[in-house]
């Protein structure tokens, strides 16, 4: 509901009077909400938005557009953006029905939606992807908020909305393998290394039962382990059939701590450096 107030002046003879104050008010029929399709983010990933715009009143609105900033926030001398809209990406429904014609997109930042109309007692649903991306902290009770306004289409007051979604807390593993040395003689030793990164922001830790896996190829001997440097013991860190080549970590055996984030306070991206544990099998072909 919008307030407003009206005074008129009489002016004759010189002279000026004033009229009472009129007092009326706007019945504001739009309203808006905003929904997250989204558990919890990590750099990278897609979330989906799900506008819903609703009209109560008993005549179309037209010409209405939304913007959404983007989840932008200040960083030194500018302003910063995490989340990018994915091109293409919008659906534009009126009343559950999907429209072949999807209102103008501008991907900004900030994105503009519009103009699009919203039925009589009826609504307009907009659904969109934005991917999460290097300005947004990925540190653990990190959030984005992002805030939508409708405007246009006679609305007196800008029609708001607003939408968080928490980094997730989780560990983000990956593994490489290398080899040394590549040629070796008969009856020779090679070494490989298991370097495992962490890119999450939660350490992995022995109740989440990493293992790691491999058949070497050829078939080692006098098998020799080692965890971040600290020697290892078969049947209490490792299996290992000498017959089959089959090497498996024993579970909980391998943790690795959570990664180390740093914000540049020029760009404002976040950089991040991996925690790592690195698992060392010798042995003989």
């Amino acid at each position: 509901m919008a307030i407003f107030t009206n005074q008129a002046t009489l002016s004759y003879r010189g002279g000026v009077v004033n009229s009472n104050t009129a007092v009326g008010e706007i019945v504001e029929v739009l309203s808006m909400s905003k929904t997250a399709i989204s558990s919890g983010y990590v750099v990278g990933d897609p979330v989906t938005y799900v506008l819903s715009v609703v009209n109560s009143g008993s005549q179309d609105i037209t010409g209405v557009t939304i913007t959404d900033d983007l989840g932008g926030y200040s960083m030194g001398a500018g302003t910063v953006y995490p989340l990018t809209y994915v091109p293409g990406s919008l659906r534009y429904f009126i009343g559950g029905v999907p429209q072949m014609a999807a209102p103008a997109v501008n991907a900004g930042p900030p994105l503009e939606i519009g103009p699009f109309s919203v039925p009589a007692g009826g609504n307009a649903i907009l659904i969109y992807v934005a991917t999460v991306n290097q300005f947004a902290s990925p540190a653990p009770n990190a959030a984005i908020t992002n805030t939508a306004t409708l405007t246009g289409g006679g609305v007196i007051t800008p029609v708001v909305a607003s939408e968080t979604v928490e980094a997730g807390n989780a560990a983000q593993l990956n593994i490489f393998k290398s080899l040394s040395p590549s040629t070796v003689v008969e009856n020779g030793f090679i070494t490989y290394t298991f370097l495992i990164e962490n890119s999450g922001n939660t350490a992995a830790v022995a109740t989440d039962n990493v293992v790691v896996t491999d058949l070497f190829n050829p078939i080692l001997a006098d098998l020799s382990v080692t965890f971040n440097g600290i020697p290892w013991v078969e049947g209490v860190h490792y299996e290992y059939n000498e017959a089959t080549g089959l090497f498996t970590t024993t579970p909980s055996a391998i943790t690795v701590p959570a990664a180390d984030y740093a914000q540049d306070p020029v760009s404002g991206q976040w950089v991040i450096t991996p925690g790592t544990a690195t698992l060392v099998v010798s042995g003989r072909v």
